[in-house]
């Protein structure tokens, strides 16, 4: 599979999982803490392999500053959604309004994220890179999420 299909396929994926969130009330609490548990997982598991291969793809292949300046923007939206309204969304109640607004906080900023990334980012890359390049990162892409979720998976068995 490409790079830019299995991307957009996670963005699918987790737009339906933050979807779904939007959709619970605060008594679902335990609905609520297994789709937070799956869309982390997800959304680690995707911005680890965007960080890690298909970014710094981008970057090397880019030629112009706009290509840079998209790399950058991405980088910093990951570092938003992930590292400061994810984190927050985890710490707080299942059964608060600050849940509720927090879970729309963050599915605004992914679906921001993921749109701007498949309008602008993935046809740009369509454009600097072969589709053989895109196969091979894709491959690449898989094989990574593929041992980030094991590993996520054994890592809350121990905490559990």
């Amino acid at each position: 599979m490409d790079a830019i299909k299995l991307l957009t396929q996670d963005h699918q994926a987790v737009r339906a999982l933050l979807g779904e969130l939007a959709e619970t009330t605060p008594r679902a609490v335990k609905k609520r803490a297994e789709l937070l548990s799956q869309i982390a997982t997800q959304l680690k598991a995707h911005t680890t392999i965007e960080e890690e291969i298909f970014y710094p793809a981008f970057k090397a292949a880019g030629e112009k500053s706009d290509d840079a300046k998209m790399y950058f923007e991405a980088m910093e939206e990951h570092r938003a959604a992930g590292d400061l309204v994810l984190p927050d969304l985890q710490g707080t109640a299942p059964d608060s309004e600050k849940f509720s607004g927090r879970a729309k906080v963050l599915k605004e900023l992914v679906e921001h994220h993921a749109d701007e990334e498949e309008k602008e980012m993935f046809k740009r890359a369509k454009k600097l890179m072969s589709a053989a390049e895109l196969k091979a990162l894709g491959e690449q892409m898989e094989t990574r999420k593929a041992e980030l979720l094991k590993q996520f998976k054994s890592e809350a068995k121990a905490a559990a």
